[in-house]
């Protein structure tokens, strides 16, 4: 495993290229499906890779959370993986390796059964998963790609696990302070992510706000949607800027990340004037400085939605504060 920890901490060298490393890894046997299936994790979201140390249980945690673990000092929850994909439920094999990850300011334990490479891909390669793996997989299956001799490796959407067994998110406190914007109903936003968790955060935080938004799954399908909308544009003989109020965009997505959907606007003269907000879990700052050195306008961490209201409403009236450099957002 000592390998794998200096290919993770070699990482960010890939940001902005399009490209990701996927740490492989299984959890046992589907007894769905009776195979043995590959999953994937993206590196930016792992810490290190280790042997599971001893577990101590956690009162009225969810089935799957087998308890916490002090890592240097600090309480990390851990999940038994299989356990909340349901798959090797039956088998009494000892998942005694543990992936911690690190993201949005959360640290938790993953127990696999084995890891087994990290793979470097284009995000080219990454497709939106079917509906039918979807609905097997409970949309837990963010991007999935095939390797040689017909093998699947599918990309587990962390923030979703995170969610579903931590309940971080589930505070309606975090959205009571949120008002609307003015006319709100003039303005429309355009997002992408590829989480269903982030997505249905984003749209309660826009209904609340008031603007109207087109949706996207990742930054190839929204490029798709913000051509169509120059096009009409300039068929109509309007600024694309009068119709489209901002863009906000994840950073990791299938077929197109985040950066390379910026570079796509910042770069087209049709969308001079359009503000471009990177809303991501990884908000350390080499992905802040990454996302200024394509365009980014501002820089929000994930699953603060009084935050991103916030940064929308300065973004779409070109209010001014004091923090409006990404690079001066506190890291999370």
């Amino acid at each position: 495993m000592s390998d794998l920890l200096k290919n993770i901490d070699a990482r960010t060298r890939l940001a902005g290229t399009n490209k990701l490393e996927i740490l492989l890894f299984t959890l046992g046997v589907d007894q769905r499906t009776g195979r043995r299936e590959t999953f994937g994790i993206n590196v930016f979201k792992v810490r290190e890779v280790m042997r599971t140390p001893a577990i101590t249980a956690a009162p009225e945690m969810p089935s799957s959370v087998e308890g916490m673990v002090s890592l240097r000092g600090v309480l990390v929850p851990v999940v038994d993986l299989a356990k909340y994909v349901g798959i090797g439920a039956e088998e009494k094999t000892v998942r005694d390796i543990m992936i911690v990850t690190e993201y949005n300011g959360h640290t938790q334990g993953f127990l696999v059964e084995a890891v087994d490479t990290i793979l470097r891909l284009d995000w080219s390669q990454m497709r939106v998963p079917p509906d039918m793996l979807t609905a097997h997989m409970g949309g837990l299956v963010t991007a999935v790609t095939e390797l040689e001799g017909n093998k699947l490796v599918m990309l587990l959407d962390v923030e979703k696990v995170l969610s579903e067994t931590t309940k971080y998110d589930d505070d309606n406190q975090l959205f009571k302070d949120i008002k609307p914007i003015e006319n709100a109903d003039r303005y429309t936003v355009v997002f992408a992510d590829d989480s269903s968790v982030a997505r249905k955060q984003i749209i309660q935080t826009l209904d609340m706000i008031g603007v109207k938004y087109v949706g996207a799954v990742n930054g190839r399908q929204a490029w798709e949607e913000l051509k169509k909308i120059a096009d009409n544009c300039a068929a109509t003989g309007r600024k694309v800027s009068d119709v489209v109020s901002l863009v906000l965009t994840d950073v990791e997505m299938p077929e197109m990340d985040g950066y390379i959907l910026t570079r796509h606007v910042k770069s087209d003269p049709r969308f001079e004037g359009v503000p471009v907000v990177m809303h991501s879990s990884l908000s350390g700052m080499s992905n802040q400085q990454l996302g200024i050195s394509v365009g980014v306008d501002e820089y929000v961490p994930k699953f603060e939605p009084l935050r991103l209201s916030q940064t929308l409403r300065r973004m779409i009236l070109g209010e001014k504060t004091e923090e409006t450099d990404p690079a001066a957002t506190e890291q999370k």
